[in-house]
């Protein structure tokens, strides 16, 4: 699971600093997660994650912002409660939020149901 930064976000999620609505930039799917080093739920599902992103590889993308890091693209998300996972679809859907530690199970049936993966 790659980390990103604001400016690759800006690059390859979307470019909410001048775009007003969701425009998607990528061409695979996003499983994005905001999170924390020092965040136990975060650390929980960081395994199950990485296990999955390889099942989809090729599929759907996998990142991570950390909050810390990146304050002002968590602040900009209005992140305010960790774990944060953002299901993106690559058509014009909008992205779908879940809060907390999901079990894999409801990581993948999110995939299923929101990525159509």
């Amino acid at each position: 699971m790659k980390k990103l930064t604001k400016q690759e976000f800006l690059e390859k999620v979307f470019d909410y600093e001048n775009e007003s609505e969701f425009k998607f930039k990528g061409d695979k799917p996003i499983v994005l997660k905001f999170g924390a080093d020092w965040c136990a739920p975060c650390k929980s599902v960081e395994p199950i994650l990485e296990q999955i992103s390889k099942e989809y590889e090729g599929k759907v993308d996998f990142y991570s912002v950390d909050i810390v890091a990146e304050e002002q693209l968590a602040k900009d998300f209005q992140i305010k409660s960790i774990q944060a996972i953002y299901f993106i679809p690559n058509n014009d859907e909008p992205p779908q939020l879940a809060i907390g530690a999901l079990p894999r199970d409801q990581i993948l049936k999110a995939i299923y149901n929101f990525l159509h993966v």
